[in-house]
């Protein structure tokens, strides 16, 4: 059986808030049964740096592309993988 989650005072100052959570978990204060998931899509998902070796007229090509396109060429690079890993 679940445990009861203790009610969390009321403080008359902030500072004796303060006082109050640093020296007590509020793990302690959250009840939950009444969690629920959720998902966060907005949040910026981590990236990891490669290093790739192109021939150097490709790499002009694809420079050439991006600046068609008003992008930097790393994010037309970035875009490209991106659909075709998707299209797989």
């Amino acid at each position: 059986m679940a445990r009861k989650p203790e009610p969390v005072p009321v403080f008359e100052t902030e500072a004796e808030e303060r006082a109050y959570w640093e020296s007590h978990d509020s793990a302690d204060h959250i009840d939950w049964s009444k969690a629920e998931r959720v998902r966060l899509p907005n949040l910026k998902p981590g990236a990891t740096s490669i290093s790739i070796r192109l021939p150097d007229a490709l790499l002009e090509r694809i420079k050439i592309a991006a600046n068609k396109r008003d992008m930097p060429y790393q994010s037309l690079i970035k875009a490209w993988l991106a659909e075709k890993a998707d299209a797989s």
